[in-house]
């Protein structure tokens, strides 16, 4: 066996490829973005041969930015942007389409003529999840419909359909292998979480024959193997597939009921250990499944955000407030302590627990002394704000305690606003010395299934912490200023 573990992290930026050793230390990394296509009416697209070519040479850069024996590979682990939608030929791997992006909503309208049926509530109880265009079955349901040819060939068993994962598995093992996790098959909207198999009532309801489906398999299970077309002398197994936020809380160590984290990134995942048992909540997050591990699966309640670290990236290169997103911690420390503006991010609809696709953004309480660092304040706040909004409501749903939140993600570097997350939820806020925690979940989940690693691995992370120092007053009346805010922007 060799001595190194291979992570690959396919996220909606781009695409990692990690190196751990045998004690779990990262190594090396070595990365390749791809092309966000965004049009007019704001449906975002990835071409998906980009991506599966991206897989490949970055392996093949890691390997020799780490000056490695490839040899010593051992073992490959697979996180990726979860939702996203992709369709493709059994047969060629060829996609039948662009991969439609978790945050692209063209799928709100077979939403509403669900929502006109009166299915809504069913497909909450056996998905866990709020009928929304932000999961992968409207996505899929529109790939259907709107592309020609794709349902004839669906009828016949040719086409494969699914998220991220199963398009990677599937080329990676030449067609060999059509998997998916448990994790990955929560977050389409067409898997049973009680029955934990997809739900042939809720396909038929989205248009989508049964036959597209991957294998649903353990997170650590048995995905094939792959040599990245030739590169390696020799194949390696695949065995860790996890949705980047389920590899985040694996990452983290939240193996526990009850201990929750967040992960920042271009949009966030807040998710929070429930055992293994389902707990079902009408206050606006959603059920899914953390892993199956060894046929055992965990729940999670989750609450998903479009807009976080992309808000960011709206202030440099749409707004051009900033050139760097280095430069907004500074500006924010210095915005004027008694400005209370608000920047609502529903640049394509609101998430949890709000739910409201048709939401527009907003900048409110501006005064005339407000300027470029108070704007750019307002901007990291909204993303602390969205995160406050979403474990409230977990622990009022669970009846759990909350003691701490664990983060990880770019923007966690951010010292205000790592501080101003602790402000503002009132309990400390801790952030590990190891970073790319969505691919370190899925590669010590393929790790430990092959005895490399074990579970006390997690016990080994350093962690920074935050905690809170704001007057609990300031704190309510600065939440009540942004629910405020909220409120502007609802539709329903």
């Amino acid at each position: 066996m060799g001595k190194y573990v291979l992570g690959i992290d396919q996220s909606t930026q781009g695409t990692k490829a990690l190196l751990f050793d045998e004690e779990g230390k990262l190594l090396c990394r070595s990365d390749l973005s791809h092309k966000q296509i965004v049009d007019s009416r704001g449906w975002v697209e990835h071409d998906l041969e980009e991506i599966y070519k991206n897989t490949i040479q970055v392996v093949r850069n890691l390997v020799e930015r780490a000056g490695i024996d490839k040899s010593e590979l051992s073992v490959l682990g697979i996180s990726n942007q979860r939702e996203t939608a992709a369709c493709w030929e059994k047969e060629t791997g060829k996609p039948v389409y662009n991969a439609i992006v978790w945050q692209c909503a063209r799928g709100a309208a077979i939403c509403d003529e669900l929502e006109q049926k009166g299915v809504a509530p069913m497909i909450r109880e056996r998905t866990g999840l709020q009928l929304s265009p932000y999961f992968s079955a409207a996505k899929l349901a529109w790939i259907f419909r709107n592309v020609d040819g794709v349902a004839g060939k669906a009828k016949e068993g040719k086409i494969a359909c699914g998220t991220i994962d199963s398009y990677l598995v599937h080329r990676l093992t030449g067609g060999k292998n059509f998997q998916t996790d448990f994790s990955n098959a929560s977050r389409t909207q067409l898997f049973n979480i009680r029955d934990l198999k997809w739900d042939a009532k809720i396909l038929e309801l989205f248009g989508i024959d049964a036959s597209c489906m991957a294998q649903v398999t353990d997170s650590n299970g048995d995905y094939g193997e792959t040599d990245f077309e030739g590169f390696l002398d020799r194949p390696i197994p695949i065995r860790g597939v996890l949705g980047d936020s389920h590899g985040a809380l694996f990452g983290q160590g939240c193996l526990e009921k009850g201990m929750i984290k967040a992960t920042y990134g271009t949009g966030s995942s807040i998710m929070m250990n429930i055992g293994e048992m389902p707990v079902f909540t009408d206050l606006g997050v959603v059920t899914s499944l953390a892993w199956s591990m060894d046929g055992k699966v965990n729940y999670v309640l989750e609450g998903n955000i479009n807009y976080t670290g992309a808000v960011i990236t709206w202030l440099k290169d749409d707004v051009k407030l900033i050139t760097s997103a280095g430069e907004t911690e500074a500006l924010a420390w210095a915005a004027a302590e008694n400005d209370r503006t608000y920047l609502v991010p529903a640049f394509s609809g609101l998430g949890a627990p709000y739910w409201d696709s048709r939401a527009s953004a907003v900048i409110c309480g501006m005064t005339r002394t407000t300027g470029k660092a108070e704007i750019v304040r307002a901007a990291l706040d909204c993303i602390a704000y969205q995160i406050t909004d979403i474990v409230r409501v977990m622990g009022e749903a669970s009846g759990i305690n909350i003691g701490e939140l664990r983060v990880d993600g770019g923007p966690t570097k951010n010292k205000y606003l790592m501080q101003f997350q602790s402000d503002q939820l009132g309990i400390p806020v801790r952030i590990p010395e190891a970073e790319e925690l969505s691919g370190i979940g899925a590669a010590y989940a393929a790790g430990i299934a092959l005895g490399i690693y074990d579970r006390t691995i997690f016990d080994k992370m350093n962690r920074t912490s935050y905690t809170s120092k704001l007057d609990e007053n300031v704190r309510r009346q600065r939440y009540e200023g942004w629910k405020e805010a909220v409120r502007m922007v609802m539709t329903k």
